[in-house]
């Protein structure tokens, strides 16, 4: 009779074992944009399926789950598992990264890809762990910012910018990045955007032609100006604590995953931008480029003079510069 029981126990206990592992590793992901986008799709579409069983992921996009600021500490504090967030947002707490929010540092994707392929991105992905207890599994390319405004006067230097109300992000970074191109910064959340422009809370707005398209930014503004100042991405991050937890099998997964996730969603974005200015023409909109090297020089000068280039790591402008 109790090796019957015993029999039951241990046939119990594996039952539960193995809906366990069935359920997998819970990988709660939290992103504020929304789910139709193609940083979304890799995720769900991508990412989930590569994978596999071992782990059980749940996508929250739209800031459902968690307001947006505020994922980088739901990431530390185990609310979540997994998030999507730009430099500024990690700048809050490790200043380093503001390096790659400044206006004319980060070129394109490709150079992007090149940083944190190189020992600038892990000496980065170091200061994640150390200071912000996240792992830095990739990065989203969004595209390249531009500023898009209300009116029909003509920016071609930063002094023509005097006077315009550009909506930025919250955070002293952004903000800085407003005024670095000349312009009046106010801090108002991304979906509260297309309002403000509507009403005329804001003059303008900044972000890469794909957002445009999608937040339907074209609908409310006049005209696209090329400046080209800012490469919108965001990092792909995970709690240190959960990665920590994963045999060198499930981490080269997650990593496997990851990379192929974000490098189909950057594919996405440089096909879009190739064909929206063309888009945003027919849509009765402006687009042109103003005097790019003016804006480089006014900022570069703005960033150099200011505060918030003094958090930048001793000699990593110059190895990004490099490469």
């Amino acid at each position: 009779m109790i090796h019957t029981r015993f029999k039951s126990l241990a046939a119990a206990i594996a039952l539960v074992a193995g809906a366990a592992q069935a359920d997998g590793i819970e990988l709660i992901f939290s992103d504020v944009n929304p789910a139709d986008v193609p940083r979304s799709k890799a995720m769900t579409d991508i990412f989930a399926e590569e994978i596999g069983d071992d782990f059980d992921f749940q996508p929250y996009f739209g800031a459902t789950l968690m307001k947006q600021g505020t994922e980088l500490v739901g990431l530390q504090r185990g609310n979540i598992t997994m998030a999507g967030l730009p430099p500024s947002d990690l700048a809050q707490q490790a200043p380093e990264f503001d390096i790659l929010g400044a206006a004319y540092v980060v070129r394109d994707q490709a150079h992007l890809k090149a940083i944190f392929d190189s020992p600038v991105g892990e000496e980065l992905k170091a200061i994640a762990r150390d200071k912000l207890k996240v792992e830095i599994l990739g990065t989203f390319y969004y595209g390249t910012r531009q500023v898009n405004l209300k009116g029909d006067k003509e920016i071609m230097t930063p002094a023509d910018m005097a006077g315009v109300k550009m909506r930025m992000p919250g955070g002293e970074s952004w903000q800085f990045l407003g005024k670095a191109l000349g312009a009046n910064p106010v801090p108002i959340p991304y979906t509260e955007l297309y309002t403000a422009l509507q009403s005329g809370v804001v003059d303008g707005q900044d972000n890469p032609l794909p957002n445009d398209r999608a937040m339907k930014f074209y609908e409310v503004t006049d005209q696209i100006v090329m400046t080209s100042h800012n490469v919108g991405f965001g990092m792909l991050l995970i709690s240190s604590r959960v990665w920590d937890d994963l045999t060198e099998d499930q981490q080269a997964t997650l990593q496997a995953a990851a990379n192929k996730a974000t490098a189909w969603s950057d594919q996405q974005y440089l096909d879009e931008e190739a064909e929206l200015v063309e888009f945003f023409e027919s849509e009765g909109l402006k687009v042109y480029t103003p005097d790019v090297a003016a804006f480089q020089a006014y900022a570069q000068e703005q960033y150099l003079s200011s505060p918030l280039s003094k958090n930048w790591p001793e000699g990593m402008l110059d190895q990004i510069n490099g490469l």
